[in-house]
Parts: structure tokens; C-alpha cells; sequence
């Protein structure tokens, strides 16, 4: 049985191998490829649109339970290469 986790995007239900998961470093998101790096995570799928919704909602920020802003560029910048690739 594998795992399922909840996009913090659209809030659908979805197996933890086709969502990505982030966490907080420095006031910056951060890509967690392996999905072992310490601390709370949020699951994403790796689409744009999803991204722009948990932005749109401030999702990362309750997902993580972080009261400072996070800086998101570098994922938005990953998630259009992936896109245009």
C-alpha cells in the first residue's frame, strides 16, 4: 500500500510518489528531493498551477506552520523549467 499524502495546491488526495514535498530553510522553500530532510513538509504536485493556488491561499506558510514570509522564486523558477521541458 503506498502512502498518500494531500497536495496543500487543490487539496486533492494523491499517492506520495507523484507529489513533490517542501520545506522551510532560512526563510526560503526548499526542494526536498528525497523527502528526508528534518522538519515539517508540504506536498505538492509539481505543476504551476497548483503553485500559484497554495501561493494564492498562503498554503506554505500554514502548511509548515511558519509566521514569517518565504521566499518562493527559486521553486517558481524550477516549476516553469519543468514545464517548458
Amino acid at each position: 500500500m503506498e502512502p498518500v499524502r494531500t497536495c496543500i495546491g487543490c487539496r486533492s488526495r494523491a499517492p506520495r510518489a507523484s507529489l513533490q514535498r517542501f520545506v522551510a530553510r532560512d526563510s526560503e522553500l526548499v526542494v526536498d528531493q528525497t523527502a528526508t530532510l528534518p522538519g515539517r513538509g508540504a506536498w505538492l504536485h509539481p505543476s504551476i498551477e497548483c503553485f500559484q493556488d497554495a501561493l494564492r491561499r498562503r498554503a506554505f506558510g500554514r502548511a509548515l506552520r511558519v509566521t514569517s514570509p518565504l521566499d518562493a522564486k527559486q521553486l517558481e523558477n524550477r516549476l516553469n523549467w519543468l514545464m517548458d521541458n
